[in-house]
C-alpha cells in the first residue's frame, strides 16, 4: 500500500512539473535571407511558413523550414536555389535544434524585451554545425515572439562554384516568429 502511494505520488509530482511547461508554437514565422555578392541582382528570399516551438521552462527551441517555401523575386533564381545549391529534392528542409541558453531570464508573465542567446545544431542541405544565436524574446500581452538577426557560412553548408564571388560567403538572415 506504501509503494502504491509512493508511485501515485511522484507520478503526481510529474504530471504537475509536465504541466507548468509552457509550449509556444507557430507555423507562420517568417526568415529572410540576403546572400547578394558581386553580381548584379540582389540574392533575397523571404520564407513566411517556418515552423517553430519553444519549451519555455527548459529554453528548448527547434526551427525548421521547407526549402522550397523560399520566394525569390524571380523564377529563374528560385529554381537555382531549389536546383543548384541547396538540392531541395534530397534535403527538403532545414532546421536550428538547441536551447536558449539565458532562458531563465525571460519572464514569459511580464511585458518586456528580453536578450537571448541560443545555442544547438544547424542543419541546411544535409550538413549539421553547432552555432550560436543571439536574438531577442518580446513578451507583449502575453503573446511571445522572438527575433534574431544573424549570419550563415555558406562554404559550410551550401554547394556551388558561385560561393564567395558571385553569392556572398555569408547569408545575412532574419527570423521573426510570433507563438501561440
Amino acid at each position: 500500500m506504501k509503494k502504491a502511494f509512493l508511485v501515485l505520488s511522484i507520478s503526481a509530482l510529474f504530471a504537475t512539473s509536465a504541466m507548468s511547461q509552457k509550449v509556444y508554437s507557430t507555423k507562420t514565422g517568417q526568415i529572410t535571407f540576403d546572400a547578394t555578392g558581386t553580381c548584379a541582382e540582389a540574392i533575397k528570399a523571404v520564407n513566411n511558413q517556418v515552423d517553430s516551438k519553444l519549451v519555455d521552462k527548459t529554453g528548448q527551441i527547434v526551427v525548421s523550414v521547407l526549402i522550397k517555401s523560399f520566394k525569390f523575386p524571380n523564377a529563374l533564381m528560385e529554381d537555382h536555389f531549389n536546383e543548384n545549391y541547396m538540392e531541395s529534392s534530397k534535403f527538403p528542409k532545414a532546421d536550428f535544434k538547441g536551447y536558449i541558453t539565458n532562458v531563465s531570464t525571460v519572464n514569459f508573465t511580464k511585458d518586456g524585451s528580453y536578450p537571448v542567446t541560443a545555442k544547438g545544431n544547424l542543419t541546411i542541405d544535409g550538413r549539421t554545425k553547432e552555432m550560436t544565436f543571439n536574438g531577442t524574446a518580446i513578451v507583449e500581452g502575453g503573446k511571445l515572439q522572438i527575433k534574431a538577426n544573424f549570419n550563415v557560412p555558406l562554404n559550410d553548408f551550401i554547394r556551388g562554384s558561385y560561393i564567395g564571388t558571385q553569392i556572398s560567403a555569408e547569408a545575412k538572415a532574419i527570423l521573426h516568429c510570433k507563438y501561440e
